[in-house]
């Protein structure tokens, strides 16, 4: 009893750490983010303002076109999803409920891609863009995330976990497949596809380094690539800012995830156990 109990603590002890460290950067950022910038590098820092100030959020939303970063990361991130979920989920029916030859190779070859490095795509996907004309456009960083593997395989593992006759019961009676996948499967599968989605969105919200190979003009910034123009400010870093703009662009996916949490949790349960 004695040892378990001692397990038990030494396992929360554990956890608390890991969350501490977790939530450190997070707090570290709200809190300069209400600090000027004497305060920010005082020594001994202070994890709390002294006196909190918004002086920063209004400087931030006076200063620089927010609205108009905000308006095209949304556009991007809510763009990139739609194609996402789309190809996730007519790849991942078909893998699943279509035979033909040549199937378990196209979808190990769609796994390796897990673990291929961004770095060795970088270069032919900025010719592809370039030769399309699409460089310093939002349509250019949209156009090499229209697929992404992880989505076909976590859809893939979620429709293995349906029973197979209800698709065989539904051809039998005439529906197509596309109707069985949009009447029938979807509806059984919405859960995954609200948390891939949710995944999905955050992602493209907080991609910097390929939108910053494409985008040139600052009309077209994103969010994250607003962020170094208060590092790279004449005059000095203006950290306070970064901070204030930092919290502003944390906000819209970490009410998506509070929200949605369970539903990730369960997609990724769902596709290691029943996969």
């Amino acid at each position: 009893m004695k040892i378990n109990l001692k397990k038990e603590l030494i396992g929360h002890i554990i956890l608390i750490v890991s969350l501490l460290i977790c939530l450190w950067p997070i707090v570290f950022l709200v809190s300069a983010s209400l600090k000027d910038l004497n305060q920010i590098f005082q020594y001994p820092l202070n994890p709390l303002p002294e006196n909190p100030t918004l002086s920063n959020y209004f400087t931030v939303l006076d200063r620089f076109p927010i609205f108009q970063f905000t308006g095209n990361t949304f556009f991007i991130a809510i763009t990139v999803t739609i194609f996402k979920i789309i190809t996730s989920l007519l790849a991942g029916f078909g893998f699943v409920y279509y035979r033909f030859k040549g199937r378990e190779l196209l979808f190990n070859s769609m796994v390796l891609t897990f673990f291929i490095p961004m770095s060795v795509l970088i270069m032919p996907n900025y010719l592809l863009i370039s030769s399309l004309g699409l460089l310093d456009t939002p349509y250019g960083v949209i156009l090499v995330e229209i697929v992404d593997g992880m989505g076909i395989y976590l859809m893939h593992q979620t429709m293995r976990s349906i029973p197979k006759s209800i698709y065989e019961c539904a051809i039998l009676e005439g529906a197509s497949p596309l109707y069985i996948l949009w009447h029938i499967i979807l509806p059984l599968v919405r859960p995954s596809v609200i948390s891939i989605s949710i995944m999905f969105f955050i992602n493209a919200w907080n991609e910097y380094f390929w939108p910053l190979l494409i985008l040139k003009s600052k009309t077209e910034y994103t969010l994250a690539l607003a962020l170094p123009m208060f590092i790279s400010a004449e005059g000095g870093s203006e950290w306070g800012l970064a901070m204030a703009l930092a919290v502003l662009t944390s906000i819209l996916p970490f009410i998506l995830f509070i929200i949605c949490q369970k539903y990730i949790l369960n997609t990724f349960i769902q596709s290691g156990v029943k996969g």
